[in-house]
């Protein structure tokens, strides 16, 4: 299944009419044609038609645009720019928007040759303000036409999860487990972010695996399984079930989808699901986030919509974890303290029962569900996918609706080390810097859930954009040192 959609931004000149249009045409080109060289054709369209001066031009562009198939918009301010037309142009462009302009050359164009977008684009933020339209603006705006199109490459993941959204439908299965309300997920804001959620009874789920019973594509599913797990393939006598189980959810998400281009599924994995199922559904949401479907557990729907964020941004595979445990002294004192510059209050160890995929895990193994088989018989508590967290840079993140349905999110950078966990699950150990000052003045007094969505690289600037392009107010960040919360004790 295509999950996830392909970025083609058109880029539109504008020019006021009292500058000269060639400032405009001759700037668009030097764009366009560095961006190509350094990062190819295939996501920019240049807009040749005609350089926008007037509304009847905005039209026109609109129409170019819309017929080359472009689903993001960059507006290029070569000269000053006409405030009223390009913003018109954004309010009526169905998708995600940049505004970008001109530097000036060098000191010899500076009487005929000054475009002075440097203003220009003042007036277009008032004037986007003013229309109540949103669009992207970068940290440092006014560039070279190389400056340009390096702003134009960081658009595109931004534009890429912006696009996914408005096409997503979340899948839920269940209510959430007993003593789990911190998963709240008030559907208002969904909708207000233009996604769809689909919410069903565990007893569909159950039916539609019941009619997957004998499914012919199982053995095939099976193989697929044995292959990836290898020698940690310590429970085959579960796989067929494993396997009957992910052909109902591949199924039901392509069956259900309905209008919407891509879909991302909360499910339900606790307490009833081992006793009626017969096994955990934890190795099976791992394949299928592995494929680019992002599966969240505990029917988290604000973890799922996170993770597909997270994966539309990396355009690679995400988990959610728990932000779970602390490091103990001596795992700390034996391999981190001295071999890296963490403090212990930095660490942390992220885990969950087995959801991560296995291209993200150092090795793997299926086992059993320890914390589940303490209160249920241990054959039906497999399909657990165990190993730890591949080290390298991570970003932890989570957009959420609180419970009076106002958007808040979190972004934090940080690495998953080296270090050998001694437990169970999928599971590292993350260190962030600042962590525990983030920990208590963010995730606990901002009221966040303990899911946390993991992309496996630094997104942190295109997410915090994300956030920002939907209108989260409240974005919290690992605040360095010397940097206060507004909360923190300063006698502490």
């Amino acid at each position: 299944m295509n999950n996830m959609p392909v970025v083609k931004a058109g880029i539109v000149a504008v020019s006021r009419d009292c500058f000269p249009e060639s400032l405009s045409v001759n700037r668009r080109k030097a764009v366009v044609e560095a961006y190509e060289t350094k990062y190819g054709k295939s996501a920019l369209y240049e807009c040749p038609v005609c350089i926008v001066e007037s509304e009847k031009h905005m039209v026109q562009a609109l129409e170019d645009v819309k017929a080359a198939g472009c689903n993001a918009l960059v507006v290029y301010l070569g000269n000053f720019g006409p405030e009223i037309s390009e913003t018109l142009l954004a309010k009526h462009f169905d998708g995600p928007v940049m505004f970008i302009a001109a530097a000036e050359e060098n000191g010899g164009s500076l009487t005929q040759g000054r475009g002075d977008a440097y203003c220009g684009l003042l007036n277009a933020s008032y004037n986007l303000k003013l229309r109540n339209v949103r669009a992207y603006i970068p940290e440092n705006p006014v560039g070279t036409a190389k400056e340009c199109a390096d702003m134009i490459q960081e658009f595109l993941p931004i534009a890429r999860a912006l696009i996914g959204l408005s096409q997503l439908k979340i899948i839920s299965f269940g209510p959430r487990p007993l003593n789990f309300l911190a998963c709240n997920a008030p559907i208002k804001q969904l909708y207000n972010l233009g996604v769809e959620i689909e919410e069903n009874s565990e007893l569909d789920l159950f039916e539609a695996f019941k009619k997957h019973e004998g499914d012919a594509r199982i053995p095939d599913v099976v193989k697929d399984m044995e292959t990836e797990l290898g020698r940690g393939n310590l429970k085959p006598e579960i796989l067929p079930k494993l396997a009957q189980y992910e052909l109902t959810l591949l199924d039901w998400a392509k069956d259900h989808k309905g209008y919407r281009k891509y879909v991302a599924i909360a499910g339900k994995c606790w307490p009833a699901f081992q006793t009626q199922f017969g096994f955990v559904p934890c190795y099976v949401n791992s394949r299928l986030t592995g494929m680019g479907i992002p599966v969240s557990c505990e029917v988290d729907i604000y973890g799922a919509l996170s993770e597909f964020i997270g994966s539309c941004v990396s355009q690679d595979v995400v988990t959610l974890l728990d932000i779970n445990n602390t490091v103990p002294d001596d795992i700390y004192k034996e391999d981190i303290e001295g071999a890296y510059t963490y403090g212990q209050s930095d660490t942390f160890m992220g885990f969950h029962c087995g959801n991560t995929s296995s291209k993200k895990l150092s090795s793997c193994s299926m086992k059993y569900q320890m914390i589940m088989s303490r209160s249920l018989p241990e054959e039906v508590t497999q399909g657990t996918l165990e190993g730890d967290i591949q080290p390298g840079d991570i970003t932890f993140f989570r957009l959420q609706s609180t419970a009076d349905c106002r958007l808040k999110a979190y972004v934090a950078q940080g690495e998953v080390l080296p270090v050998a966990t001694r437990s169970f699950g999928s599971i590292g150990i993350f260190a962030i810097p600042e962590m525990g000052r983030f920990y208590r003045h963010v995730l606990i007094e901002k009221n966040f859930p303990h899911h946390g969505a993991v992309a496996f690289g630094h997104y942190g600037k295109a997410l915090f954009e994300v956030f920002k392009y939907l209108g989260v107010e409240d974005i919290g960040f690992n605040q360095p040192k010397g940097m206060r919360y507004p909360l923190e004790n300063p006698f502490a």
